[in-house]
This record gives C-alpha cells, structure tokens and sequence, in this order.
C-alpha cells in the first residue's frame, strides 16, 4: 500500500516536469529560432517478490513467470527537435538570416563559441556583426593576397564596418571606349571636326576630362586624325595653363610646369600657351584612324598601339607629373566599334570609361552606403562611386548529433561530450548542403496544437496519480479503523 503512495508521488513529479516542458514550448510559440523540447518517460525499478521459474519433468510442474511489482515513472530524458525547422518570416532586413539546412551560426560571448539558429543580427558602435544580447558572429576573413575571396581559417568576429572598410579606396582609369559613328559626308567633321571628351580619374579619385578631336583629313572620305586638344580637371580648368595675378589684380597665363611629359599615341606633346587668353596650342602627329571603303570599318590606327602583324585599334594616352610619384596611369583608348555608314550626314561619337568588358574602368573614393549577404554567406559593402568589396563571411557549425546540445539560453546552445566539438574552423555552409536566405527569421517550431494536445494528457496523468494517493489514504484509514 505504501509502495502505491510512492509510485504516485513518482508520477506526479514526472507529470509535472513534462507540464513544465509544454509551458516552456507555449511561452516561446513566438521567440526566433527557438526548438521545442520533449519529454519521454521510463519505469523504475521493480521489487521482485517471486522469481521465474523453468518447467521441471521430473516433479511434474510447469514453469513460472516473475512476480514483480513496479515502484513508478520516471523521466529518461528530454529532447529538443533541432532538426524540425520554424516557419520562415519575412522581414525585408539584410541582417536578418536564415539557415536553410542543418548548420548553426557561430556566436562567441565572453570568449565562448556558442551556436544558434536566430538570424537576428545588427551591427555594433564598433562595426561588429552582432546579435541583440552582445554576441559577436563569426566568420571568415578576406583574403589580403585575393580580396574576392575568403581564408577559411580560425573563425574570427565580423567587423564589418572597420575604418577600412567604411570607405572604397579610388582607382585611376586605365582604360576607355570611344563608340559611335562618322558619317564621311559630315560636314561638320569636315570642317570643324568632331569633339569628344573622355572622362577619367587618377590614383588619388580627382577626376579629369580629356578633350579630343576627330577631324576629316582633306580630300579623304576614309582617314580622320584624332587629337588631344585639352585636358581639364574638375573644374573645369586646363592642367596645361597656369593662371597668375599680380598685385594690381591683373591675370596672365603661362605653361604649367605640372607634367613633365604627355603622350598620345606614341607621340609626346609640346603645349604652348598665350600669355594674353590663355589659349592652347598643341605641337604632334597625331594618329589617323583608317576606315575600310567597302565595309565601313575600322581597319587600322596610324600612330596606335599594338602587334606589328595586327591590325591596331587603340591608342595610348599617358601623363607623367613633375613629383616623384605619378598618380596617373597608362590609359588605352579603344576605337576598335566605330564604324563609318551613312546616316544622312550626322556623325555620333561618343565615349566613356572601362574597356570593352567594363573593366579598368578607374573611380572616385567612395563611401559605403550599404550591404548584402548571399546565399552563401559572403558580406559585400556597396559604396556610392559603385564599387563593390568583399567583407568577410559568415561560417557555420555542424554536429553529428545536434540534438545533444545544451541549451544555455538567449537562443543559444553550448557543445556538450555528446553533441560532437566544434573545430574552431567551421564550414562554408554551401558545402554543407545548405544556404541563408537574407530578409527573413527562421521563427519557432513550437506546434500549438500538439502542445495543448500534450497538455491535455498530461494533465489528466497527473490528476490520476493525485488519485492513486488520495485512493491510498483512503485504505489507510480503513486498516486504522479495524480497531475500532
């Protein structure tokens, strides 16, 4: 009778940790990343009060079960279901991630790696990749030899906003595309000539205009020669002239003594430079594009840059400063897509920065005006002279067994003797057979449903063990009562 009292008390604990477990699920019904838990019970131990017996032919007597008389339940363990996935929701924020596959993030708090499922992330006053309670996410640096890709090595915090990446270092053009067409029986291009500025920028982000001109050579429908008849900075102001004032507030010009030489097509300029106006005039052979009479194409560059045996369709522009160190570069200017059709007398030329296939194209410094993350976890900073650079990556972890984690709160889990150990390094988690979706929360796995259903068992498990006690009092008092 006693052993009955026991065995309910037994059962009501049980009970009411399972009650707790269903609590702990509804309360968090709605926190990200959150997995819901689950209990399982077991007997305990049994008293054997008659032991099995095997039949016997020689007594004539058959064989017995055991007599046992268990002593209640307990709880043999407790399980979270980390691999059923939430809901996903969409949130359109670039910093909110989540995992599509088995992988955890990488979070390090207090100097501990911890892992989660919660995307949710901002970044710090100190540019850190970091969740709402402080946590540092992890990942992978740039690699300094290749800044497109990743070193996966020692998973270390992401900043990715560190002062080197608050800003996009500018580059200088070294290479543009003059396209169009000139119509030989333009007048204007016969006459005047066409212009056509090219725009390009040094080392150090200025930007700069260089001004040529394309004009029909006498007498000659298919050679043009091109010129170099200025250059400005962004001020519109020629780098060749240098403008000086004198007490009295009267103006001269004289050469600019800043480059000590400029090269267009192979040829070095002179530049002089009337003292009066201030006007140009600039001393070369310059180079002629010849055109085929049949095709309209371009054939070949007289005083242009390529192999002896090729046709050559580009020309070289090069300036030279007085200073020690030129911020400028080499630019090839490329003519190779002009044609030369008839379109009734109008010709169109018109050029602008980058190679054929946008390269080398040169910019200004530019400031980041914000992020993306691919699938594969890769950060790019996006900046406004539209460069695009590479931050970091954000690695992963996976277990052998995911379950066997510990869960620590704050939508983390520590690794535990049971769960597998974390190399320190991570996975990329495309090679884990996963990917992020960026602009949405992985939400909890909680099924409301079957959480009031297991309320409901549990409930009246519970209210049947409180019987199997009051059931137990009640024959107490009637073996009290025999005495009466």
């Amino acid at each position: 009778m006693l052993r009955s009292l026991f065995s309910g008390v037994t059962g009501l604990r049980a009970h009411q940790t399972k009650m707790d477990v269903i609590g702990n699920n509804i309360s968090n019904v709605n926190t990200v990343g959150f997995k819901s838990s689950s209990v399982n019970f077991t007997d305990v131990f049994y008293q054997t009060s008659m032991s099995a017996s095997g039949p016997n032919n020689e007594t004539g007597t058959a064989g017995r079960n055991p007599m046992q008389i268990g002593l209640g339940s307990n709880i043999s363990s407790i399980t979270t279901s980390i691999g059923l996935s939430g809901a996903s929701q969409r949130t359109d924020n670039p910093f909110d991630i989540m995992i599509e596959g088995d992988s955890f993030f990488v979070i390090n708090s207090g100097g501990n790696n911890y892992f989660t499922k919660a995307g949710v992330f901002s970044v710090d006053a100190f540019g850190n990749l970091a969740t709402p309670t402080g946590g540092l996410v992890m990942g992978w640096e740039v690699d300094v030899d290749n800044p497109t890709k990743t070193v996966a090595s020692e998973v270390k915090p992401l900043r990715i906003k560190s002062p080197e990446n608050v800003f996009s270092e500018p580059e200088a053009t070294q290479a543009a595309v003059i396209s169009g067409n000139i119509d030989s029986k333009d007048i204007q291009i016969a006459n005047t000539g066409r212009a056509v500025n090219i725009p390009f920028y040094d080392n150090l982000g200025y930007s700069y205009t260089a001004q040529l001109k394309v004009v029909q050579l006498p007498d000659e429908n298919e050679r043009y020669s091109v010129a170099l008849t200025d250059i400005k900075d962004s001020n519109g102001k020629s780098v060749f002239v240098k403008e000086i004032k004198d007490a009295d507030g009267q103006v001269t010009y004289e050469a600019s003594n800043a480059f000590s030489s400029v090269s267009f097509g192979g040829t070095d300029l002179t530049v002089d430079v009337d003292t009066d106006t201030g006007e140009l005039t600039i001393a070369t052979t310059n180079p002629i594009l010849e055109f085929n009479a049949s095709t309209g194409e371009l054939e070949n560059i007289t005083g242009g840059v390529g192999a002896p045996t090729d046709k050559i369709k580009k020309i070289d522009f090069s300036l030279t400063t007085t200073s020690a160190l030129n911020p400028f570069k080499d630019i090839s200017i490329d003519f190779s897509t002009i044609t030369m059709y008839a379109t009734s007398g109008s010709t169109s030329l018109e050029a602008h920065r980058g190679d054929l296939e946008g390269k080398n194209d040169g910019r200004k410094a530019g400031n980041m005006i914000g992020h993306s993350i691919d699938t594969s976890g890769k950060i790019y900073g996006h900046y406004d002279n539209g460069d695009q650079k590479l931050l970091g990556q954000i690695a992963t972890a996976l277990f052998a067994n995911p379950a066997g984690l510990e869960a620590i709160g704050n939508n983390m889990f520590a690794a535990t003797q049971n769960s597998g150990t974390f190399d320190g390094i991570g996975y990329d988690i495309s090679q884990a057979g996963g990917s992020f979706a960026t602009g949405f929360l992985e939400m909890s796995n909680v099924d409301l449903s079957a959480e009031f259903t297991q309320m409901i068992t549990t409930q009246r498990g519970f209210q049947a063990n409180s019987r199997i006690i009051t059931t137990s009092d009640t024959l107490l008092e009637e073996l009290i009562n025999l005495k009466r």
